[in-house]
């Protein structure tokens, strides 16, 4: 395994081999190798100029635009780390990620409205880059990037109310497409899905899967990814990646036609759980496409376990939860499963180690309680009282258990949920709702939505009021996934018999009108 390349390096390389071959299609465009590194020049020869020097952090507020991913690849090229921030989340929800991951400045597409005031300079670009197209090769310094530095930092949703910031090194990406570029057979003449905006991470497998092997990266437009036959077939897909709620939506839409997409080789699933029932839809429609189901979170670099399903659907696991497998492991990581007593277990919370495993939270604080030591006999909760080290584990929060030698995904031991393939700290909207006037306690818990998808309701106790004017308030802090899609005033939260709130109670309640 050579973990030692920067993204930059593994973009750079497939340049030099592949330059006349497409790299990006995207708003309409097409991009050879050769082109797309000139624009991702001239947009670092403009960083640097503005900046008076290479910045150390970009963040990057830009979306399914040709400025959006050549300014990727500009921050790459300076070896500075990538903080990408989404234009349809609240302008406070950026200027928050914006402090917290200190950044020097950002890279931002001029028609992105209520940016005037973000705390570090922004540089504004034509999202087209219709401008740098026929500019000069600037004289760019050498990056000063290894594998131990940042590549990223992405912000998921945090128990307090504040975003959390994971950093992700060189070396765990490179790690990573080691592994996957030749799994799933990348390289010339393979054009690839990018359905996932740049603030969740899967992006980063799609592009440099892309990048890394001499493929074509193919950029949905949003009516697209409203129809993946139709974008499957119009973009000639091999190769998809998506969440299973885009599976759903197309099923509601009587969308996923029997061999409806048959360029597709391969159809990976990832972000929330997938079901029997979507597999064999998807797998029906796209009938010579492999079909596996990958789990990962963030701070273990995209993806780190796969399941690949049997050609014959009369083969396929029957789980009891009705869900595929997350399956078994990638060859250089470490499982380990703890039960509720410390010790190791078939059924118990999913830990991980080895080389995609992230250094640990941009806030060290984050840090505790969030790894494990293993003695052999019992895990050890870390305490924050030494640093990290490779020989801990990380907790991820989700419960497996082992059936017939692959792992079955159970949930989520904590109040962390996935809805839409994110995942969301239930406390980050109930922080959001008890910051409101008048409220004084708040819960949110996820009830059964159409086709057994996921939808978040809150209650609160306090002043009752207008349930809209409080939805509306949330809008202004939250992105939409994190909306509820209803507010209930209560005036007694529903307890256990430990005098705690009963959240299970609760989403009875609130799920009841379904």
């Amino acid at each position: 395994m050579n973990d030692a390349r920067t993204l930059d390096d593994w973009f750079t390389a497939t340049v030099a081999e592949f330059g006349d071959l497409t790299a990006l299609e995207v708003a309409g465009e097409r991009f050879s190798y050769t082109e797309l590194d000139a624009l991702a020049r001239g947009l670092a020869g403009v960083l640097i100029a503005e900046h008076g020097g290479a910045p150390a952090r970009i963040g990057l507020l830009a979306a399914r635009c040709p400025l959006a991913y050549a300014g990727y690849l500009a921050a790459l090229r300076l070896g500075a780390t990538v903080v990408p921030l989404n234009p349809a989340f609240p302008a406070a929800r950026n200027a928050a990620i914006t402090r917290a991951a200190r950044l020097d400045l950002v890279l931002a597409q001029k028609d992105t409205p209520g940016y005037d005031d973000l705390p570090v300079p922004v540089v504004w670009a034509d999202p087209r880059l219709d401008t740098f197209r026929a500019g000069a090769d600037p004289v760019l310094p050498s990056s000063t990037a290894g594998p131990e530095d940042l590549a990223y930092i992405l912000f998921t949703s945090g128990s307090t109310g504040t975003p959390k910031g994971v950093p992700i090194q060189h070396r765990n990406v490179s790690a990573y497409l080691d592994y996957v570029i030749p799994l799933y057979g990348l390289g010339p003449g393979a054009r690839v899905s990018q359905i996932f905006d740049l603030t969740f991470d899967p992006s980063v497998r799609d592009m440099f899967l892309a990048w890394g092997s001499g493929a074509t990266l193919v950029v949905p437009s949003g009516n697209d990814i409203l129809a993946p036959v139709r974008f499957v077939n119009r973009a000639r897909l091999t190769h998809w990646c998506s969440v299973p709620s885009v599976v759903s939506f197309a099923m509601r839409l009587r969308g996923l036609a029997p061999g409806s997409m048959p360029t597709l080789r391969w159809s990976v699933f990832c972000g929330e759980a997938l079901t029997t029932s979507q597999a064999e839809a998807w797998q029906a429609a796209a009938p010579d496409s492999a079909l596996e189901n990958s789990y990962g979170p963030t701070e273990v670099t995209i993806t780190c376990t796969g399941y690949r399903l049997p050609e014959q659907v009369g083969r396929w696991p029957r789980t009891a939860n009705g869900t595929v497998p997350i399956g078994t492991m990638y060859p250089a990581l470490e499982t380990l499963i703890v039960g509720d007593d410390g010790t190791r277990s078939e059924d118990g919370e999913l830990c991980v180690r080895g080389p995609q495993r992230f250094p640990g939270y941009l806030d060290p604080a984050e840090n505790v309680g969030r790894f494990v030591t293993f003695d052999g006999e019992r895990a050890g909760v870390y305490d924050g009282s030494a640093p990290l080290t490779e020989q801990h584990w990380y907790r991820t929060g989700d419960r497996v258990r082992v059936e017939d030698g692959q792992l079955v995904h159970y949930g989520r031991l904590d109040h962390q949920i996935k809805i839409r393939g994110y995942r969301v700290e239930l406390g980050e909207i109930e922080a959001a709702l008890r910051a409101q006037p008048g409220v004084r306690d708040a819960f949110v818990v996820a009830v059964a939505g159409l086709n057994g998808e996921l939808d978040l309701e809150a209650a609160y106790t306090g002043v009752a009021q207008d349930a809209e004017v409080l939805l509306a308030c949330l809008r202004t802090r939250l992105p939409n996934y994190m909306v509820p899609r209803g507010v209930t005033a209560f005036d007694r939260l529903p307890l256990n018999p430990n005098g705690k709130v009963d959240r299970a109670a609760l989403a009875a309640s609130l799920g009841a009108g379904d």
